[in-house]
C-alpha cells in the first residue's frame, strides 16, 4: 500500500533524528473529567465529545506531537460488554475525528488499540480469524476516522499482537506502533503471557510493525531497564509510555507518586540508548508532558 504524506512523514522525522513526543494518560483524564466508575470511556466519543476533544487540545497545547485517540477498548469483543457492540464504526470514528479536527500542523493522531480481552483457542475460545475480522474492522474506521497511525498498546499476548499489526497492514496505509506491557519477577521481565521484551522485540518487528516499544504496567525506573534491554536487541525504532509510577491508594483516593521532573530525569538518560518517541501513561498528565517536552527541546538546541 501506498502511506499516506502525513503518515510517513512520522517515520520520516524519526528516521531523520529527530525525537517525538507522545500524549499522557487518557483514563486518568477521563476519570477527572466526568468518567464514571464502570462505565465506557468510548462511549464519551459520542455523549461527552467537547471532554475529548478538550483532552486531545490541551495535551497537543503541552508539546506532544502524537496524541492517542480515546479507542482503547473500542473493539467489538470489549464493547459487547457494554451492549454498545453495533456501535464499533461509529465510535472509532469519532474517536480519531475529534482528535484529528483539533490537531496542529505537523502533529499526528494515533488510534488506540486495547487488548480485545479475549484469548486465541486453543487458550481461549476466538479463533485467529475471528481476532483478525475485530481488528480490522477497527483499525479501518480509525483510519476512516482521519488517524494517521495505530498505536497498538498494552498487549500481553504476542499472538493477539501479531494478528493487529497484520490486520492493520493488510487493510490500512496507517503507520503501525506497538507496545506491550512487562512486570519485573525473579527471572526478569515477562508479560503476563511470559512473553520477555527481546520475544516481544522480534515478533512485532516480524509482524510488521513501523515502531515498537513499552508502555503502562511499571514506573520510569524500570522502563529504563525493558528500555536498554530493548534497545540492546535491535536498531529499530523504539517508543516508551512510562506510567507515573505504580499507584497508591490515599483518602483522596489513587494517587501516582512520580513528578514530572523526576520522570524528566530517567527520560533524559532514556534517550540515550536512544528512544525515538516518548510519553507518558496512567497517571501522567499535561505537566508530564510540558516536562517531556522541555527536555527534548533542550536536546534539540
Amino acid at each position: 500500500m501506498v502511506k499516506s504524506h502525513i503518515s510517513s512523514s512520522i517515520l520520516s522525522r524519526l528516521k531523520n533524528g529527530e525525537i517525538l513526543v507522545f500524549d499522557g494518560a487518557t483514563g486518568t483524564y477521563l476519570q477527572n473529567h466526568g468518567l464514571e466508575p464502570g462505565a465506557c470511556p468510548e462511549l464519551m466519543n459520542d455523549e461527552n465529545p467537547s471532554v475529548v476533544e478538550k483532552m486531545a487540545s490541551i495535551y497537543f497545547e503541552s508539546g506532544s506531537d502524537i496524541v492517542l485517540t480515546n479507542t482503547f477498548g473500542c473493539n467489538r469483543f470489549r464493547l459487547k460488554h457494554y451492549g454498545l457492540d453495533n456501535q464499533v464504526i461509529k465510535l472509532n470514528e469519532k474517536g480519531a475525528s475529534l482528535a484529528k479536527n483539533i490537531a496542529p500542523t505537523n502533529c499526528y493522531v494515533a488510534g488506540s488499540i486495547g487488548p480485545t480481552g479475549e484469548f486465541i483457542k486453543p487458550v481461549g475460545n476466538i479463533s485467529e480469524n475471528e481476532m483478525y475480522d475485530v481488528f480490522t474492522e477497527q483499525v479501518i474506521a480509525l483510519e476512516n476516522g482521519g488517524a494517521d497511525a495505530v498505536m497498538i498498546e498494552t498487549q500481553m499476548a504476542i499472538e493477539e499482537v501479531k494478528i493487529a499489526i497484520r490486520a492493520t497492514r493488510e487493510n490500512t496505509n496507517l503507520i503501525t506502533m506497538s507496545s506491550m506491557v512487562f512486570d519485573k519477577g525473579p527471572r526478569g521481565f515477562f508479560t503476563m503471557m511470559g512473553i520477555t521484551p527481546e520475544a516481544a522485540v522480534n515478533g512485532m518487528l516480524e509482524s510488521g510493525a513501523h515502531i515498537i516499544g513499552t508502555n503502562c504496567g511499571n514506573g520510569i525506573e524500570k522502563m529504563l531497564e525493558i528500555a536498554t534491554i530493548m534497545r540492546k536487541t535491535t536498531d529499530s525504532l523504539l517508543l516508551v509510555k512510562s506510567n507515573a509510577g505504580i499507584p497508591r491508594i490515599k483518602k483522596e483516593g489513587i494517587k501516582y507518586p512520580e513528578t514530572p521532573e523526576f520522570m524528566s530525569e530517567y527520560y533524559n538518560k532514556m534517550l540515550t540508548l536512544p528512544i525515538n518517541i516518548i510519553g507518558g501513561c496512567c497517571g501522567t498528565g499535561p505537566d508530564h508532558i510540558k516536562a517531556i517536552r522541555t527536555l527534548v527541546d533542550s536536546i534539540k538546541k
